[in-house]
């Protein structure tokens, strides 16, 4: 099956590569299929920043030719194929896929209208009384023409002086503060963009210091070369005639209103209460003013700014209770006067629906045999004590059943969970902080209770509690922290089977992650993800975290009856752990886009431990992983489980692990896309387990201890939601030492949701 796919693959591929190239008998008998154009640059003096000129006038250049792919015109001999009265369902397919609306011949090229665009964009950097001319290159035998431009650039015209012209006040002293901040200098070339960024830079520096009403339009340059003979010219800055008075003052906020309540079809202010020299509408029993007074940076008497208003929306937002925010701002014609103008702001905020109720069904398959369904329910409200607080209850359901593997099969595991979360939009601290250290958004609170009961039949049952408390801020645009300074956890196995303790005492690493034990301690984590920026070329994603236990009960810690120190009894695990992901992405444009990751992580148990806490350890292989390798089937190192179904669940982890991946995702048709990818990584112990013999021992040899797969992927990609169907083989497996060998016979499926990085 899999040969055969193969063979049909490479037969497309060259079929498609040989019938691309024969476009030539489709070119009616008087045409050429124009193949583009060059432009050569020809001047006396030297040309600052030429490679950039001449990208500029490249991309001028029209019409553009049909596109290539590997030296092929795959687009055009599609479009000719489609043609036909009958093209056929492969060539419609194909067409859709690779075809371009029609060829581009040597008769739709006007050289003459390309020269006076060429001519214009000389003009614009400078480059006066400048000559084009153009002739067509031919190659009769392939049926092609080009054209060659070529440009005669003078000595450019450059600045002698930048000076700014009169205008009335007050607006003439703050243009005269920003026009001192200027890029613009004396010897600079003439150049229309950069005066046109000149005057977008003074627009924003006026409106920041509140001229509502100015556009950068009314700005003008005017150039002045009577003074020189030799190509210089001084360069002056003015206002346009008949700008409207309006413009040219600056406004300042009279009054705030904030509705924050705000219901379309009900504008009507019933109840108004004045907080902090601001006006809170409808806020009464909905949402405290006390409260929504530190996301609003807008204040009574300040100058309109732009700044403070994104500041102002993007801060209320990030509440979590509003669904929209919006600033609007009504002039007050009757008050101002001729150097001042008064502004009303008005802040309309939309609530979300205050309760909420969520039901998801998952589905689950593991490594271990492990399959079966699970359900979960959660409550939401956000704005539980008028304060936007985000209140969020979970309770789960999973059922299991282990089929197949031998003996092994049978068994059934039940999951119960029940989470609760409650989050505040300011931060809750012994000391009051000051919400304006904080400039781009205000830290969250969050806290956080959990119980999980999991019940493994003819092995464990295992009872875990946790409880959090911590802070999460983004520091700007990029920029996110989460700091977790309380973080408790705790684990006790019981009613353990004699089949499981057998496991246990042949592995007394495992029996000692297993173990009763109390976990608490410090996280951190920062996150860099420039992927917001969607339309980049290049995009990078990072982020790290820091895990630290034990440390600070070991200043209360007594010790026990088992050499171990503990709290009330208890004992403590003790360990730092750090880890790192980098991700960049390549987008080529159209959806299509390489993306890569690289992870690291480490964990030291130290103090109080002998072995990193089970739930900490890593482990390797799964959709979000080397996904040709099943979850926790990979490693540690070159070990084996041979089959054992019974044990490799527990026991495939290490304290070390490295991961890279590299995927290129492409668009199919409509929400389907496609991806072909390749995976490699492992994990290790840096204290060997005696049970693996060795073989789980990280070296300076651990990249020929990696395990590597590749494989090709669907995904159903609806407006973010995405549904992630991965198959892989391995081409290395490190317990095998068999070298590089692409087994497709083992492919293994990945469903996921989400892309993997």
């Amino acid at each position: 099956m899999y040969i055969k796919i193969k063979i049909v693959f490479i037969i497309t591929s060259v079929l498609l590569g040989l019938q691309s190239c024969g476009v030539k008998k489709y070119i009616p008998e008087d045409e050429m299929l124009y193949t583009g154009a060059t432009v050569e640059i020809k001047s006396d003096s030297i040309i600052k920043n030429e490679s950039q000129l001449k990208s500029v006038l490249e991309e001028a250049l029209l019409p553009k030719p049909n596109k290539k792919f590997l030296g092929m015109r795959v687009g055009l001999y599609y479009y000719y194929k489609m043609q036909k009265e009958n093209p056929g369902f492969i060539n419609r397919f194909f067409y859709k896929r690779f075809g371009e609306q029609k060829p581009v011949y040597k008769s739709d090229v006007k050289p003459y209208e390309v020269e006076e665009i060429l001519l214009n964009r000389m003009e614009n950097r400078g480059f006066f009384y400048s000559v084009i001319s153009s002739e067509f290159e031919e190659n009769k035998d392939e049926k092609e023409a080009s054209v060659k431009y070529t440009v005669k650039a003078p000595k450019p015209y450059t600045i002698a002086s930048y000076q700014l012209d009169s205008m009335p006040p007050p607006i003439h002293s703050e243009v005269k503060k920003s026009v001192a901040k200027t890029k613009l200098s004396k010897g600079m070339r003439f150049d229309l963009a950069n005066m046109k960024m000149e005057r977008e830079r003074i627009d924003r520096d006026l409106k920041q210091n509140g001229y509502y009403n100015f556009n950068s339009s009314f700005l003008i340059f005017e150039a002045d070369t009577n003074q020189y003979d030799k190509k210089r010219f001084d360069l002056f800055l003015g206002l346009k005639k008949d700008v409207p008075k309006k413009s040219i003052i600056p406004y300042k906020i009279s009054k705030i209103n904030i509705y924050a309540n705000y219901h379309v079809e009900d504008s009507i202010a019933n109840e108004v209460e004045r907080f902090n020299e601001k006006n809170y509408i409808n806020s009464s029993g909905f949402f405290k003013p006390k409260y929504l007074d530190p996301y609003v940076t807008l204040e009574e008497g300040q100058y309109y700014s732009p700044e403070n208003s994104r500041n102002s929306a993007r801060r209320l937002s990030t509440i979590g209770a509003y669904k929209f925010v919006n600033i609007q701002y009504k002039e007050q014609d009757t008050v101002y006067n001729d150097s001042l103008g008064i502004l009303e702001a008005n802040i309309f905020l939309s609530p979300l629906n205050k309760r909420a109720l969520r039901v998801e069904l998952q589905a689950v398959s593991k490594s271990n045999n492990f399959s079966g369904p699970g359900i979960a329910l959660t409550y939401s409200n956000r704005n539980l004590f008028s304060g936007g607080e985000t209140f969020n209850t979970t309770a789960s359901f999973g059922y299991e059943m282990q089929v197949g593997g031998g003996s092994s099969s049978g068994k059934t595991s039940v999951d119960l969970g029940l989470k609760t979360e409650l989050i505040f939009p300011r931060v809750i601290f012994p000391i009051k902080i000051d919400s304006d250290f904080f400039k781009y958004d205000i830290p969250k609170t969050k806290t956080s209770v959990s119980l999980d009961y999991l019940r493994r039949t003819q092995l464990y049952t295992l009872l875990s509690g946790s409880a959090q408390f911590g802070y999460l801020w983004q520091a700007n645009r990029y920029v996110t922290h989460e700091i977790i300074p309380i973080s408790l956890n705790y684990t006790k196995p019981s009613n353990t089977t004699e089949e499981f303790q057998n496991i246990l005492d042949a592995n007394p690493y495992l029996k000692r992650s297993f173990e009763k034990q109390f976990i608490a301690g410090l996280n951190y984590s920062f996150t860099y993800n420039g992927m917001v920026d969607a339309t980049k070329k290049h995009q990078f994603f990072i982020n790290s975290t820091l895990d630290v236990a034990g440390n600070t009960m070991s200043l209360f810690a007594k010790e026990m009856d088992n050499g171990k120190k503990g709290i009330l009894n208890l004992e403590y695990a003790q360990y730092a752990k750090v880890d790192a992901d980098f991700r960049y992405h390549l987008n080529f444009g159209k959806e299509q886009l390489i993306a890569t990751r690289l992870f690291g992580g480490y964990g030291y148990a130290y103090g109080n431990s002998d072995i990193m806490p089970y739930v900490k350890q890593y482990y390797s292989g799964g959709p979000y992983s080397v996904r040709a390798f099943r979850i926790r089937s990979l490693g540690p190192g070159t070990y084996s489980d041979d089959g054992n179904s019974q044990t490799n669940y527990f026991d495939q982890t290490g304290n070390i692990r490295i991961e890279a991946n590299i995927e290129y995702r492409f668009p199919i048709i409509s929400f389907l896309k496609g991806a072909v990818f390749a995976d490699a990584g492992n994990i290790w112990n840096s204290d060997p387990n005696p049970v693996y013999e060795g073989k789980d021992k990280f070296t300076s040899s651990f990249i020929k201890e990696f395990g590597m797969g590749a494989g090709v992927g669907l995904r159903v990609d609806v407006q973010g939601f995405v549904l992630r169907f991965d198959f892989a083989a391995p081409f290395h497996d490190p317990s095998k030492n068999n070298g590089f060998d692409f087994n497709v016979k083992e492919t293994v499926f990945n469903f996921g949701i989400g892309y993997p990085f």
